[in-house]
């Protein structure tokens, strides 16, 4: 481990507190059965989930928020040495870099369903019916979902690598694997297009699926927490997603021959073996409907875990006119580095208060050595009640507390540019535009060659 890595190690005492009950990532079955634990040695002193509400953002909140300051060490990608963009490209073509894809967000402030079926005429007929004005983009645009734009910019940018590095795009493509999680409700769905959309592009046993699990919600009885089975199911946010990664038996693919076949945990993580890094992408970001393959960011990655880092997280500034609510990264005293906190860890923080923000596109180094780390430590559980039940809320982002961790940043930081809102439609319409008008696009995703 490098030194650089070695000086942001350490978790103690902070957004990875140590657990008064340890979380068990065998199964789903465990995992369920130590959560209650968590909840009945955590929550003891509440007498239910409305005296839990109460008392969220104290129960969440990330201790010593006073002391925090701005972040001292976040690195600047312009000021690295040598051709970042060279190393990024290498590795893409190399086959070096996993394509993650995570679609399974309950997208609770949008509140107009799954994300990744989401077209431009639905997004503009929703934001002209709220009354926000008209968003008329200046052309029609390709009838494609979000989720398939998203998946069709990455193949179109990879294909397009190839040909100007003089190689042949499907040997190329055939290097690469990728994973799409989606909710169980959508995965029927998401798993039949990504399939169509791939067939003759992407070799069949490459791109693997799993379904993020939900669970009923927890209600005190007597003494104890339970799952109460008249709550509804929920996810337990994305960090609950990347801890059921960890698992045995939850990734699946499909054979040439078309037959599923379950990874048990160890294929899992032979597989994964042979990647530098896995690239955990959102589908909310717009920025990736033009700019799937971000050069410099993968150049620093490779370069990143050479150093020892395990984990590489890009800030952004927020937006000024439209501040909004999420990771925080700041100087924590305590811990003697950076950190990235989560929006609900900031107890008293307005969105205006957070400067600089997680993009919430997070490189795992070695993401093989990331899993059994995870087993041993686990996540901080943050609590969350909805519709009267009690939910747990772990984040994907908190692997900075248990792995060395490097921040990065642009020379010219712009503001976080996603769809969470109804307020950001323009925006997403705008880039899907954009995206149009790439040379050969609307013929690629209209028609993709085969082969």
């Amino acid at each position: 481990m490098g030194k650089r890595a070695r000086e942001g190690a350490s978790r103690e005492g902070r957004g990875g507190e140590k657990a008064m009950v340890r979380l068990e990532l065998d199964s789903l079955n465990s995992y369920v059965n130590s959560a209650r634990r968590v909840a009945d040695a955590r929550l003891k002193g509440f007498r239910g989930p409305m005296e839990v509400a109460a008392a969220a953002e104290d129960l969440n909140a990330y201790p010593g928020l006073e002391t925090l300051s701005a972040p001292r060490t976040v690195r600047v990608l312009e000021e690295e040495e040598g051709d970042l963009d060279a190393e990024g490209r290498a590795a893409v073509l190399a086959g070096r870099v996993f394509w993650e894809h995570a679609a399974a967000g309950e997208a609770t402030r949008l509140s107009l369903g799954p994300k990744f079926f989401l077209t431009p005429d639905f997004l503009l007929k929703e934001y002209q019916r709220a009354g926000l004005g008209p968003a008329l983009p200046r052309r029609e645009l390709l009838p494609l979902e979000l989720g398939r734009r998203h998946l069709k910019q990455l193949v179109y940018e990879i294909r397009e690598l190839a040909l100007e590095a003089g190689e042949d795009p499907q040997k190329v493509l055939n290097r690469q694997k990728t994973l799409f999680i989606a909710s169980a409700e959508a995965m029927e769905a998401v798993q039949k297009q990504v399939l169509q959309d791939l067939y003759g592009l992407w070799p069949l046993p490459n791109i693997w699926f799993m379904t993020q699990a939900s669970f009923y919600g927890l209600n005190k009885r007597g003494e104890k927490w339970d799952y109460d089975p008249v709550s509804p199911k929920r996810l337990h946010n994305h960090g609950a997603m990347l801890m059921q990664k960890a698992m045995d038996g939850q990734i699946y693919r499909f054979n040439a021959a078309g037959e599923l076949q379950r990874l048990s945990r160890e294929e899992h993580l032979g597989e994964l073996a042979a990647f530098d890094n896995l690239v955990s992408y959102n589908i909310e970001d717009l920025d990736y409907l033009t700019r799937a393959l971000d050069f410099a960011a993968l150049g620093l990655a490779a370069r990143a875990k050479d150093e020892g880092y395990g984990f590489l997280m890009e800030v952004l500034s927020n937006n000024p006119e439209r501040p909004i609510k999420g990771g925080c990264c700041a100087f924590d005293p305590a811990l003697k580095r950076d950190v990235m906190i989560e929006s609900f860890r900031l107890k008293g923080y307005r969105p205006e208060d957070i400067k600089f923000l997680n993009k919430n596109i997070n490189h795992n180094l070695g993401p093989a050595q990331i899993y059994p780390i995870l087993q041993e430590k686990g996540l901080f559980m943050p609590v969350s009640v909805k519709d009267g039940f009690l939910y747990f809320q772990p984040v994907q982002g908190d692997l900075n507390f248990i792995l060395p961790t490097a921040f990065f940043r642009r020379q010219k930081m712009r503001p976080i540019n996603c769809l969470k809102a109804l307020g950001d439609i323009p925006a997403a319409l705008e880039a899907m535009e954009a995206q149009d008008l790439q040379p050969g696009f609307p013929r690629f995703a209209e028609s993709p060659a085969r082969g």
